[in-house]
């Protein structure tokens, strides 16, 4: 797959932007995922990559055989901090010739496994890191960083912490 130039992002974004702006319902596009709980504290997922596994961390006393949530959330925040990026580097005529993201949080155990009501249950703290190997000036460099935060999913959801809806229903049989 060859790399997506300023002209060519542009180009497929255009007719996205007018119908969006035309229709502003046609935007919102609904992501879900399902999970079947496993017989081994586990909870299978399908995947566009695939079937993930995932369980409890060891911190929670998982042996470490299934992908861990929170591990899961890191990533999602890098690969989405990262594309963004890369797009907006696009559309601001920003060559990057290497870069890294790293997304890392803090997460403090007692809190979910019931052992201290002081601790909360949730990442206390979440840092997001670029290295970047490129030519274009600080200005501009400043300009991609806070353009990534602005539209950055993932980034935006976690600091924005929306409302999440919880439903359930119960089949006796």
């Amino acid at each position: 797959m060859r790399p997506m130039d300023q002209e060519t992002l542009r180009a497929k974004q255009a007719p996205l932007k007018n119908k969006y702006k035309e229709d502003p319902e046609s935007a919102v596009v609904t992501h879900a995922a399902t999970g079947q709980l496993g017989d081994s504290i586990n909870c299978k997922l399908q995947t566009d990559a695939g079937m993930l596994n995932a369980g409890l961390h060891e911190a929670a006393g998982g042996d470490g055989s299934f992908a861990c949530s929170g591990d899961m959330l890191m990533e999602s925040l890098a690969a989405c901090a990262g594309v963004t990026m890369q797009a907006v580097a696009t559309n601001m005529g920003i060559k990057i010739e290497e870069g890294t993201v790293r997304a890392d949080g803090d997460l403090d155990f007692r809190g979910t496994l019931a052992v201290s009501k002081e601790a909360p249950v949730g990442f206390r703290e979440i840092r997001l890191h670029f290295d970047l190997n490129t030519s274009a000036p600080t200005s501009k460099v400043e300009k991609l960083i806070e353009l990534t935060e602005r539209y950055c999913v993932i980034y935006q959801t976690l600091k924005n912490s929306y409302e999440v809806d919880v439903s359930y229903e119960v089949n006796k049989g």
